[in-house]
């Protein structure tokens, strides 16, 4: 894969595109990013569909096996994502980026139909988990890379952002379909129509690779130059002297990228200014998915159980109360959308990686101890027999024992504790998405700003995103089940961790030239804020 980091001088000749190449570009890109619109909806659709009793009923489980297959069901999911995150780079490489999405997207409905089948087997449901994975995988590592490939340089980081911005408004989108299933009769339909609506988004991407040109840079490095200069003007909607001076441009890159990788050995990553910036690349995924705020997407209903009704388990609470997780989780998932919006269109780029990072994780740091110690404080408060607030009072009651009746059972009103830890959680979330949500991937395109070790370098770090992300999908569970409370502590001394982290070590790339980050490794050391 060729790089999507490009020099100055390419950078200089990119022409600024006509009303008809905007046309084409923005086309392009609701394309490619339904592969984030899928990957956020698969990403937040599972956690609601978990909480439906007829889910649990067609898959012939109860409350006992809940948290088994709650890790099981996410679990596999991302070690598919893993292995088609690593697969697919010799596929692109080989094929190209837009075979590469059209088998992503095939493969990832192959998966949904394993899903939505009926088949009170588990073990099928899993399989098309895993199948889904691996489409998502795939498609998450390539779609960036075509999107940055076609881009001219003043679009690049607005049409990159779409990507990630598009991803939130998939985890919106399942939220509040989850939500309203929930009313829906309580039968196999309830849990397959969710479930099957991912189809849409997947069927779109592989269709609309149809419409779509090759990129233009996959192309000149398999030495088809005819073909990469019909796609260059194509997506530039001219054949003038700047778009011709962008191709020379490019083709420049190229050839300086080649010459840059001959003769490489997996063994130069590690010497040591190469094994420094693949320790921080690598780092700085892990961290991103150890904040908390993935956890939150996948399992957001049976989080916010915890906050009003003192437990994790959705299944077993009330019907207000399994309701009113839902609704806090798709105002959770509003919140995404807007602060990811905020990110794209005030913070990007015009804030250093460092203070947003070290701010970022600070915040939710506070937010996440603040929620610890109320919970705990209102779980020492409240007397052994007694229940959640949102079902306090149809629980000492013995003279009506059906909550169907007892109008108080499952009342949706909030204590002020629950009030307070639901803001903070939302605080939280905000944090993330001005901060830890989108950085680490410039930041690790920065860091691998040497040609000669950026394809192996962001391989590395997206399966380490990969690899922890399967870790505490599958771990979350069961760590609500059994520090409660105690999870959001975990997370926020994690958060302060992290905060110190980027602090000593990292080093601030914004506006640096790439020859300039070089030398920032190249040397015997240097200030975390930047050069020595």
């Amino acid at each position: 894969m060729r790089s999507s980091v490009l020099h100055a001088d390419e950078e200089s000749s990119a022409p600024l595109p006509s009303r008809h190449a905007l046309f084409r570009l923005y086309w392009l890109t609701a394309i490619v990013c339904c592969g984030g619109l899928l990957f956020g909806y698969d990403s937040g659709v599972i956690g609601g569909v978990l909480t439906f009793d007829s889910f649990h009923r067609s898959f012939r489980y109860t409350a006992k096996n809940e948290t088994r297959v709650s890790a099981i069901a996410v679990g596999v999911q991302q070690a598919g994502a893993l292995v088609g995150s690593l697969v697919i780079w010799p596929s692109t490489n080989r094929l190209g980026r837009r075979p590469a999405m059209a088998i992503c997207s095939f493969v990832f409905c192959a998966g949904v139909i394993f899903e939505v089948l009926d088949t009170h087997a588990r073990s099928a449901f899993y399989l098309g988990r895993v199948i889904c994975g691996l489409g998502i995988g795939g498609s998450a590592t390539v779609i960036p890379i075509y999107l940055t490939e076609m881009s001219p340089t003043s679009m690049r980081a607005r049409l990159g952002s779409c990507y990630q911005f598009t991803f939130t408004i998939g985890i919106l989108i399942s939220y509040w379909i989850d939500y309203g299933m929930q009313y829906a009769p309580s039968n196999a339909a309830q849990w397959q129509i969710p479930l099957a609506l991912q189809l849409i988004p997947g069927a779109l991407m592989g269709a609309g690779m149809l419409t779509l040109h090759e990129s233009v840079r996959w192309l000149l490095s398999h030495d088809r130059a005819d073909q990469a200069w019909d796609s260059l003007t194509w997506i530039r909607a001219s054949r003038g002297p700047e778009v011709k001076a962008e191709f020379r441009a490019m083709q420049s890159a190229i050839e300086r990228d080649a010459h840059a990788t001959a003769d490489f050995s997996p063994r130069e990553l590690l010497q040591r200014a190469n094994a420094h910036r693949l320790i921080l690349g690598v780092a700085l995924f892990v961290c991103q998915q150890s904040t908390g705020a993935t956890a939150m997407a996948y399992f957001g209903p049976q989080f916010f159980a915890l906050l009003v009704g003192g437990r994790s388990d959705v299944s077993a609470a009330s019907d207000a109360t399994a309701r009113l997780t839902l609704l806090l989780t798709g105002i959770f998932g509003f919140l995404k959308v807007i602060s990811c919006l905020l990110f794209i269109v005030l913070v990007a780029d015009r804030f250093g990686r460092r203070p947003l990072l070290i701010l970022g994780a600070l915040a939710m740091s506070v937010c996440m101890l603040a929620t610890a110690v109320v919970l705990r404080a209102t779980s020492i408060a409240s007397s052994p027999s007694s229940s959640s607030s949102l079902s306090s009072s149809s629980a000492g009651s013995n003279h009506d024992p059906d909550p169907d009746r007892d109008p108080n059972h499952g009342s949706s009103s909030l204590s002020p504790a629950s009030l307070t830890t639901i803001l903070l959680i939302y605080l939280s979330i905000v944090a993330y998405n001005l901060s830890w949500g989108p950085l680490p991937w410039p930041c690790s395109a920065e860091l691998f700003s040497s040609a000669r070790i950026r394809e192996p370098g962001v391989a590395i770090g997206v399966a380490a995103q990969w690899l922890s992300n399967f870790g505490w999908s599958s771990a979350t569970p069961y760590l609500l089940q059994g520090l409660g409370w105690g999870t959001f502590g975990l997370f926020g001394v994690l958060d302060a961790g992290f905060a110190g982290l980027v602090y000593g070590f990292l080093p601030e790339t914004r506006g640096m030239r790439l020859e300039e980050i070089d030398s920032l490794f190249a040397g015997a050391g240097y200030a975390a804020g930047g050069r020595e």
